[in-house]
């Protein structure tokens, strides 16, 4: 759910839809701008948030979520150069070219995919080299780095972490450290440095 307005309408919004039991956990990143990103609203049913082609690789279908890794946590164990087993940490984004090219983490691994679902095929020849290391897997708010490490754990690779909120997640809570660049977000403000501001703040085009 993207949502944006005024500050007050956005917070009566959330604050209503958390009194319905299914959504009282529900975890809200905020980032302001001084104009609307989102020219419209649409309201769509889809089967699967993201395609990946791997029904098995979803909290729901696998019972449970993704072991993951805090942002303090993290910037912590790339702080020491390792994890608290003293295991090197490998960054993993799971992100598609386009993206990476506005900003990942320094010397995370980037995989050549123009989509999602390229992202098993593309992993195949780095897997032996990761054998030794604690990879934490990423995205831009924590929905493809899940699907990404329940799929990778449930063949075989039970090394994978994902990074809880993924990278505005670590924006919010940690800001840019180990960080280079921005993160590509899909709508007006282009990207988001690790201040949250927006790459572009004019107002969306009339449609």
């Amino acid at each position: 759910l993207f949502l944006a307005g005024e500050p007050d309408a956005v917070r009566g919004f959330y604050a209503a839809l958390r009194g319905d039991v299914r959504f009282a956990g529900l975890y809200v990143k905020y980032s302001e701008s001084r104009h609307q990103p989102f020219g419209r609203l649409k309201v769509r049913v889809k089967p699967e948030i993201i395609s990946f082609r791997h029904p098995e690789a979803t909290p729901l279908a696998a019972g449970e979520r993704a072991p993951s890794v805090d942002p303090a946590t993290l910037a912590r164990w790339l702080d020491a150069g390792h994890d608290d087993a003293g295991k090197p940490v490998v960054m993993l984004d799971t992100r598609n070219a386009q993206e990476v090219a506005y900003g990942s983490f320094a010397g995370a691994l980037t995989l050549p995919i123009d989509k999602f679902t390229d992202l098993p095929a593309a992993l195949a020849p780095h897997r032996q080299a990761l054998r030794d290391a604690t990879v934490v897997s990423f995205c831009t708010g924590g929905i493809r780095c899940e699907k990404a490490a329940l799929w990778m754990r449930q063949d075989g690779m039970d090394n994978v972490l994902q990074l809880d909120g993924g990278i505005l997640g670590y924006f919010e809570q940690v800001g840019g450290a180990h960080y280079e660049g921005e993160c590509f977000v899909f709508d007006g403000r282009i990207a988001l440095d690790p201040a949250l501001q927006p790459h572009a703040d004019e107002a969306p085009a009339a449609a």
